[in-house]
């Protein structure tokens, strides 16, 4: 809307009975000089206001209407121009009929003291009546709580429009009882005020430059905004719990290992996704680590999360190579839900052979520093993610001995959506190689150089794995012993003269020597009875337990079976599931099986 000429626009009903008595009166002659009407008192040079609305003067007594508009005359003829023809026009409304009926807030300032010229009733509805003539600071004092009066003053000097959003406007004013929510707009307009006329023949207009103060209220807006917040910030919270609960709530902590993770879920404004960890002990010394990522956001995510890292526990149990249980989880994700995808990395470390075996289903690669301090990547091939099916996966392994130390990680930790991937990897591998410590404190160390907050984006999952070199006191709490059974029948009494010597010199208690003594002589006659060589026996100590295991060239898995009262064999399994904390089978990777037997060790 424009207000240049305002005195000339606002009281309509004045310049349209003075338009009408002109075309009404008879024209002069030819040459006959036409008579002024009689001026009225000029007002000062305030721009004049009734009912809160700036008055303008008549056309007649400021001739603030152009001339064209006052001497045209209709091609119609006089007796047609009647008011049920003429075509509706803006000029016939006043501002008091445009502005005063609509629900927005309108207030007109004018000056660089911005005085007010006049509001509406809506804005009186609001912040109550205002008096004209005061400065905005006196007389609109709200506005200048909402810090308006800077921008009025950029407004007036720019003379270009701002508007501010979502301004609370608080309850107790006016007929507003509770708090409301406007976005203001400021635009330059001019006031035209009237003034002394220098000749008594001939009335002028001043201008003056203003701002139109506009307000829409925006309340239902921002409160079903707040709502939304609320509701989304509800199903985050759901999904947080859900992602935690899901998570280990405190890690294994296997003999040989020392493990840390970590797990924070991105920002407020991102959706919880679907990365997991777990620490799994399999026996014999032996640990799987894995660490996961499901493709999607929400309490969905976290429900196929939770359900693969279950099935990934069952699988364990199984001691499988790492590529089976990942073949395995493969058809699971995809009866799981089609839709989504997760990437999966399994690993299993033997201390017996100082290396980390594992499979990659999709996802990054494993970093491993030795104890040089130099970090380098799995380099074996991966797999396609989780749930796509129609692939084999491979299992592929990583020297890491005493001293050496691995991270897994999701993605989250390394991506970034301007960079590429690689460089958040070879971010991470720098962070890596300086990145001193227990794995609890290396975990916080690779947030922070990573730059990973509160606030970012995306769900981080952390796992960190050392191996460490024991010396002295420690290193006397770890023993390995191992013994070739060659030969047929006196294989079994050279393991039981081997492991008692064994048990004895790592000074046990009798009763736990002659169970480990036991142990060996029935897994070892298991072993020849059913087996095939190579056969070995091996005893290791940890600081929490004794191991017993007997390998040899037979993939046959034995299993436990009830042995009637008449059968001479068939109790071995059974006599060693008895007196053993624990014992297990597997199948090991060049052809064969191990069987083992755990005693945990008493405390103290």
């Amino acid at each position: 809307m424009i207000f240049t000429r305002w005195s000339a626009k606002l009281p309509g009903t004045q310049r349209r009975a003075a338009a009408r008595s002109d075309r009404a009166a008879p024209r002069p002659a030819s040459g006959t000089p036409a008579v002024p009407p009689t001026a009225a008192p000029a007002p000062s040079d305030v721009p004049a206001v009734a009912d809160g609305v700036p008055s303008a003067p008549t056309a007649a007594t400021t001739g603030s209407v152009p001339a064209a508009r006052a001497e045209h005359t209709d091609p119609a003829p006089a007796q047609d121009r009647t008011p049920a023809t003429l075509p509706p026009t803006v000029d016939a409304l006043s501002v008091h009929d445009i502005l005063g009926t609509i629900p927005a807030l309108v207030a007109v300032v004018y000056g660089p003291e911005h005085r007010l010229a006049y509001v509406n009733g809506a804005y009186a509805s609001v912040f109550g009546p205002r008096p004209a003539g005061h400065t905005a600071r006196e007389a609109l004092p709200e506005l200048d709580a909402l810090g308006l009066l800077p921008l009025m003053d950029q407004v007036l000097r720019s003379g270009k429009p701002r508007t501010v959003k979502s301004r609370k406007v608080p309850g107790g004013a006016g007929d507003r009882t509770r708090d409301g929510y406007y976005t203001f707009t400021c635009t330059p307009i001019e006031v035209a005020a009237s003034g002394p006329a220098p000749d008594p023949e001939v009335a002028c207009v001043a201008p003056h430059k203003g701002v139109l103060v506009f307000g829409a209220e925006v309340t239902d807006q921002i409160e079903s905004a707040e709502r939304l917040r609320a509701s989304e910030a509800r199903q985050r919270e759901a999904a947080v719990t859900l992602q935690r609960s899901l998570l280990p709530q405190e890690l294994e902590q296997p003999d040989d290992l020392c493990v840390a993770a970590t797990y924070q879920p991105g920002g407020t404004d991102a959706a919880v996704g679907g990365d997991w960890y777990d620490v799994i002990t399999l026996g014999a010394g032996r640990t799987a680590l894995v660490i996961g990522d499901v493709m999607g956001r929400g309490v969905r995510a976290a429900a196929v999360m939770g359900q693969l890292r279950t099935a990934v526990r069952a699988y364990a149990r199984l001691d499988l190579p790492p590529h089976e249980v990942l073949q395995l989880l493969d058809g699971l994700a995809a009866e799981i839900d089609a839709s989504q995808i997760a990437t999966c990395v399994y690993a299993v470390h033997d201390p017996n052979e100082g290396r980390l075996v594992y499979a990659s289903a999709g996802h990054l690669p494993i970093l491993v520093r030795d104890p040089d301090g130099t970090v380098h990547r799995a380099a074996e091939p991966t797999g396609p993610p989780l749930g796509t099916g129609g692939w084999l996966h491979t299992s592929g392994s990583v020297p890491l001995g005493p001293g050496s130390s691995a991270v897994l990680y999701t993605d989250g930790l390394v991506e970034r959506r301007d960079k590429d991937i690689d460089h958040g990897v070879e971010a991470l591998e720098r962070a890596f190689a300086g990145a001193a410590g227990a794995p609890d404190i290396v975990c916080d160390r690779l947030l922070r150089s990573l730059g990973i907050t509160a606030t970012h984006d995306d769900d981080v999952a952390i796992l960190v794995l050392q191996h460490p070199a024991r010396t002295g006191h420690d290193a006397e709490l770890f023993h390995n012993a191992a013994l070739e059974l060659h030969g047929g029948t006196e294989a079994a009494p050279r393991a039981r003269a081997f492991a008692s010597g064994v048990l004895a010199s790592w000074r046990f208690s009798p009763e736990l020597h002659d169970l480990g003594v036991l142990a060996a002589s029935e897994l070892v006659a298991n072993s020849l009875q059913h087996g095939t060589p190579p056969m070995r026996l091996r005893l290791r100590r940890t600081d929490r337990r004794l191991i017993v295991e007997v390998t040899d060239g037979d993939d046959h898995l034995p299993r436990r079976r009830r042995a009637e009262p008449a059968d001479e064999a068939g109790r071995g399994i059974s006599i060693v599931a008895t007196i053993a904390s624990s014992w297990g089978s597997r199948r090991t990777p060049g052809g064969g099986k191990a069987v083992w037997c755990e005693f945990a060790l008493p405390r103290g």
